[in-house]
């Protein structure tokens, strides 16, 4: 009914609005006449807030994959393994720095065939071998404990959130396709001890990774593995029992599956903080469609349905735990170059941020931080991708309460809107699927106390280089962003407009808009 509700206002705002929407079509010079122009509505219900997600809502991936992980024919991981990633980057450490906090989530399809060098383990510390007669082509490998303190002094010089993905494959059998028997945490246990003693600060432990549902290459059973996690919480607790802030417990970080979901859920009781899934919705790396499906508004909704099952299971059982997206890297096996390392992998990047928040997901983290086709940061030299300025401007701008947002006037505009972060007003996301048409915008509030509009709107509109969808520069307020010769992220400065004026939204660009003159009860 509240949704029918905001949708008859919105048509009513439009049809006033439009009425009065004059006069745009020279602002500033922001905007070429070359493009046909749209006029449209952002509709924003200001009553309260829908949703809620961290503050450190935007996270990345880094992944154990060595140079020798090659898909398709192409090898694109190089040294970006936890196991060999070059910590003394300064590129890599102001790029998690610019974050504060940035949280890492460390883990993949590997993390459940590492071994932990502590004391106890017998076993060579070894690292992975490529092996095609193994699960996932590799053998097993080791963290070196002395690999793990260098890695802790990097997290924390950087000031990043860690969350640890366990091998949650130790002392199973694989039969017909499926691990069976419980968990051997001894190994585990040792581990985290390890990381206690010396003072390292984990946010949270995961449990395994793809093993639900049917599983990647194997799976566990919803029942086994929350039995599991309640080993692993009972761990936590012995192992934590003198300190007072304690690290999440996450499960299971793998493929949405209703009906495994639901009974993990409803036996796992109070042993897990939060439920993770993961997403990779577009498809094959090799998909020569990824384009089409990126700037196809109909296919960027389809996946919504994973977000609100999801919701609905937590909200109707009686756990506490909110959901996260612990990977997500839209295209599996390692991404496509020049598509989901280039701009035009914004629209789908910040499409998911803005939706999965909308369905109270609480974090979302990318695959990967670096590393294959789809990293943040370039594999090779470190230097940002254009996604990484996205995720930065969404880290800074966009403030933990989540608001109702419709768009009236084209398909093609995808729109969402929060209270703004550490600051008075709102922000807006404007997302432009259109080739060739710019949109013109009027921001509408229900439910708004609006003091007056004398403040300037703070925009901030990312273009790609050229107009070229595959390009890996970015522009800000056309201004091209680059890191300095000493490693330095770039400013990422708005343009003041004056609030009587439409945002304006070139073709296949994105603007996010901070509106300080706005009083709705939700940001209250």
């Amino acid at each position: 009914m509240g949704s029918l509700i905001i949708r008859l206002v919105g048509l009513c705002y439009l049809v006033v609005s439009l009425l009065s929407f004059k006069g745009v079509n020279g602002m500033h010079g922001r905007e070429s006449s070359a493009y046909e122009a749209v006029k449209g509505i952002v509709l924003i219900h200001g009553k309260s807030r829908i949703a809620r997600i961290d503050d450190d809502f935007v996270c990345a991936t880094l992944d154990w994959w060595p140079p020798q992980k090659c898909d398709y024919g192409t090898c694109s991981w190089g040294h970006a393994s936890l196991l060999n990633l070059d910590l003394n980057n300064k590129i890599l450490l102001n790029a998690v720095k610019a974050f504060s906090p940035l949280k890492i989530r460390l883990g993949g399809t590997l993390q459940d065939k590492v071994i932990y060098g502590t004391e106890d383990n017998p076993k060579p510390c070894t690292p992975f071998v490529n092996s095609s007669s193994e699960l996932f082509n590799f053998t097993q490998g080791c963290l070196p404990m002395h690999r793990w303190d260098e890695l802790n002094s990097f997290f924390q010089k950087a000031g990043a959130k860690i969350i640890f993905g366990l091998n949650a494959l130790a002392g199973r059998t694989i039969q017909s396709g499926s691990a069976v028997g419980p968990w051997n945490y001894s190994n585990a246990e040792s581990f985290i001890r390890y990381t206690v003693r010396k003072n390292y600060n984990i946010a949270g432990w995961e449990l395994g990774n793809e093993l639900c549902g049917s599983g990647v290459g194997t799976g566990v059973s919803a029942d086994q593995y929350a039995s599991d996690i309640a080993v692993l919480r009972n761990i936590i607790h012995d192992v934590y029992r003198r300190i007072r802030q304690k690290p999440l417990i996450i499960a299971p970080g793998g493929f949405y599956d209703a009906n495994w979901f639901q009974e993990f859920v409803n036996k796992s009781g109070k042993s897990v903080d939060v439920v993770s899934h993961h997403i990779y919705n577009l498809g094959a790396g090799v998909d020569e469609d990824l384009v089409e499906k990126i700037l196809d508004p109909s296919y960027l909704d389809g996946i919504s349905s994973t977000f609100s099952g999801l919701k609905d299971i937590l909200q109707n059982s009686a756990t506490k735990a909110k959901a996260w997206v612990g990977e997500a890297g839209g295209a599996y096996n390692s991404g496509h170059h020049l598509v989901s390392d280039s701009f035009v992998y914004n629209f789908w990047y910040l499409d998911q941020l803005g939706m999965s928040a909308v369905y109270d997901t609480r974090t979302y983290c990318r695959q990967s931080l670096v590393g294959g086709n789809y990293g943040l940061l370039n594999t090779t030299t470190f230097v940002p991708n254009p996604n990484y300025y996205s995720a930065l401007l969404w880290h800074r701008l966009m403030g933990v309460r989540v608001l109702a947002t419709s768009f009236y006037g084209t398909k093609k505009i995808r729109a969402y809107a929060h209270c703004a972060k550490k600051s008075k007003g709102i922000t807006i996301l404007l997302l432009n699927l259109d080739n060739s048409t710019s949109v013109h915008a009027r921001v509408d509030f229900t439910y708004s106390r609006r003091t007056g509009a004398t403040t300037a709107r703070e925009e901030y509109h990312l273009t790609a280089q050229g107009r070229d969808l595959h390009s890996q520069t970015t522009l800000l307020n056309g201004k091209v962003l680059t890191v300095n010769s000493a490693g330095d992220i770039p400013p990422l400065d708005p343009l003041y407009i004056n609030p009587s004026m439409p945002i304006i939204v070139g073709p296949l660009s994105v603007v996010f808009a901070h509106i300080p003159d706005v009083d709705i009860p939700a940001c209250s």
